[in-house]
């Protein structure tokens, strides 16, 4: 067995070690979401967590970790006799995958002996190893719809159900669920989201001295492990102690009416959803006072139980950073304080509050993304109309985004799980039925039966059970939703540098990232300026840093319009080989100019048949404008063999569905 790298050796992340820590005093704070860059101790806290905990009673042989002072009457492996001494275990964590099944997540019946015989053959998954312990998900942001609706219900009823074709099982499945995320690839769902007790932002710290510690730890660790470990014994020791002690005080710890005021106040004051919020400070500021070794919840306690419990339940636009402002936080604390008055011995509270460069009462940042103002003056000119363009212009900020209708790949596909195009997936609505292929995942009740009734007199039926063999099942063909790629080609030149209409276009390329953002596609983003082509952003399912790049886009120069095609062209082709089930829908947002560099028309022309051979969904956002236009934009739109729509329509009626009516039509 590996040994695990001790908690106490991780170096700083103080704000993740005392999210853990709590959730191991108070189970019942909800669990901790890591947020964080890659490398940055989050996976080796949560799996070192595991050694500091208590051990678990549980019933001898039982596979659900029943507790033998109340065993659960609905047990499979029941009825247990409760008041027992039982057997004695360490506290376990289970690591769920994020390609798991859903057999393996909530475990799976023996059809066959269902079926034939009637008898409830039951093997147990991830859920029920986890009663009791934690459930921990890494890379959490990437995990299949289907079985986030499958965590939500068992977090939600502290039980999981498997229910197929009339046989159910039900166990409990209380878990402490602790997952981690680099947002650089995707959000959460806010459903998931908010079933986390506590979040945390970390990131690598920028001091060399605790960098240069990191590192000289991590090499003695990998050098020999057990020596490693078995310095930090009596440190892992003392914090064990101190966990148990913390458990011991929990029930005395008083949470009085002042603090109670303190934390409804907060959550109001930052327009929370729900009632979880406040209960969920309420058990953190609690287990903070047992943490410390008091038996009062005081107000620092409702302050550092804000900061871990509310920044990810705030209401937010999808691409706002997620946090607090604190100055905010204070004042509403200061203002429901019992002591607020000019008497209160400490109106800064107990100085951690920001109080550093930036404070002041300053405003929350604005909503929008940052930039330097310039999107905001329209009326200071065209820039560069002339097809040479001319230099960069800087970034100008996006127009407001509108709510776009649902754009879809025309066909059926067979790609990741999402909420737009159609698909064959494992969930959804029942179309028929086919031989399994592998293992057996949804039943097809009636074409199983179908299929063995003939058989039944030759296999000497004499019971009431079915005689069912193998070559009798039929797994059901379902038919739902998957998610795509959107691969953005936007044209940067000189002549889209005018200020309105780049603001517009930006404006039309975030709404549809938001509605990639809920139908949970893939995004990518590529840009063509001056001579060149690049990746501005490979695709990826983090539509939080397309945004970003986008907003930051400059202008100027000539239109390489070949070049942006044959890169994405190229994109396409390495995305097929990483991910081949997953169809694209390549959106060109350009006036349909192509200027520099011999024949740039010609070449323009060939790249795009290249999309229009390999039968690629598109569509051309067209950018041209004043009272002289030239249809270039419609004219590549033929070539690549999708349709296109000017800046005007795309406001009138969205982007999304006029594409979906062109497809409709080309089906």
């Amino acid at each position: 067995m590996t040994t695990p790298f001790p908690f106490t050796a991780v170096v700083g992340q103080d704000d993740l070690r005392l999210a853990l820590l709590l959730n191991a005093v108070s189970p019942s704070v909800g669990g901790v979401l890591v947020r964080g860059e890659k490398g940055t101790a989050k996976s080796t806290a949560v799996r070192a967590l595991t050694s500091l905990l208590p051990e678990v009673a549980v019933v001898p042989g039982c596979r659900f970790s029943c507790d033998p002072l109340s065993p659960d009457p609905a047990c499979p492996d029941g009825p247990h006799e409760g008041g027992g001494g039982g057997a004695s275990r360490p506290a376990r964590m289970v690591e769920l995958p994020v390609g798991a099944s859903e057999d393996r997540l909530v475990g799976a019946l023996d059809i066959e002996r269902a079926l034939a015989e009637g008898v409830k053959a039951f093997e147990p998954g991830l859920l029920a190893a986890a009663h009791r312990g934690i459930l921990y998900v890494d890379e959490v942001n990437l995990l299949h719809d289907h079985l986030v609706d499958l965590l939500l219900d068992a977090a939600a009823m502290g039980a999981s159900y498997v229910e197929r074709e009339g046989v159910s099982v039900r166990h409990a499945a209380r878990f402490l669920l602790v997952g981690t995320m680099n947002p650089e690839e995707g959000e959460l769902r806010p459903q998931l989201l908010d079933r986390f007790g506590l979040t945390v932002e970390v990131a690598a710290s920028r001091e060399p001295d605790e960098r240069v510690e990191v590192v000289r730890r991590r090499l003695a660790y990998d050098d020999d492990p057990a020596a490693f470990a078995a310095r930090w014994a009596d440190e892992e020791a003392a914090v064990r102690q101190r966990i148990v002690a913390a458990r011991e005080l929990l029930p005395s710890v008083r949470l009085g009416d002042g603090a109670l005021r303190q934390i409804a106040a907060t959550c109001a004051a930052f327009e929370v959803d729900g009632m979880r919020a406040d209960i969920v400070m309420a058990r953190t500021a609690t287990a903070l006072a047992a943490w410390a070794g008091r038996t009062d919840v005081l107000a620092e306690d409702v302050r550092q139980a804000a900061l871990l419990a509310l920044p990810h339940r705030r209401r937010r636009n999808p691409f706002d950073a997620p946090g607090l402002d604190e100055d905010k936080l204070d004042e509403t604390l200061e203002e429901f304080s019992d002591s607020s008055r000019d008497d209160d011995p400490d109106p800064d509270g107990d100085g951690s509050g920001p109080g550093g460069p930036g404070g002041g009462g300053q405003p929350e940042p604005d909503e929008g993304p940052a930039g330097d103002g310039a999107g905001a003056r329209p009326e200071e000119g065209e820039g560069a109309p002339a097809p040479g363009g001319g230099g960069e212009q800087s970034p100008v900020r996006a127009a407001e985004p509108f709510r776009t209708k649902v754009l879809s790949v025309p066909g059926i596909g067979e790609g990741a799980a999402g909420r737009r195009s159609r698909a064959r997936t494992e969930h959804g609505r029942t179309t028929g039925a086919h031989r399994p292929r592998g293992a057996l995942t949804k039943l097809h009740l009636a074409a199983t039966v179908q299929a063995a009734a003939p058989h039944q007199r030759a296999r000497g039926r004499s019971g009431r059970g079915l005689v069912v063999r193998r070559d009798d099942l039929r797994q059901a063909a379902r038919e739902g939703r998957e998610g795509n790629l959107v691969l953005f080609v936007v044209d940067a030149s000189g002549s889209m540098a005018a200020r309105q209409r780049m603001s517009a276009v930006k404006g039309a390329v975030l709404s549809l990232l938001l509605d990639a953002y809920q139908r949970r596609d893939k995004v990518g983003l590529v840009t063509f300026r001056g001579s060149a082509a690049d990746v501005a952003l490979p695709p990826t399912s983090s539509v939080d840093a397309a945004a970003a790049r986008l907003e930051s886009l400059p202008t100027g120069g000539r239109t390489p319009l070949a070049a942006g095609l044959l890169k994405a062209h190229d994109v396409l082709r390495v995305e097929r080989l990483r991910d081949p089930a997953r169809r694209a829908l390549v959106v060109v947002v350009t006036d349909g100019r192509a200027t520099g560099g011999p024949e740039p028309v010609a070449l323009a022309s060939r790249a795009a048949r290249l999309f229009a051979a390999e039968g690629v969904a598109s569509v051309v956002v067209d950018c041209e404008s004043g009272p002289v236009r030239l249809g270039l934009a419609g004219r590549l739109a033929g070539e690549l063999g999708g349709s296109a729509v000017t800046l005007d329509e795309l406001r009138a009626d969205s982007i999304a569905g006029l594409v979906k009516d062109e497809q409709r039509r080309a089906a």
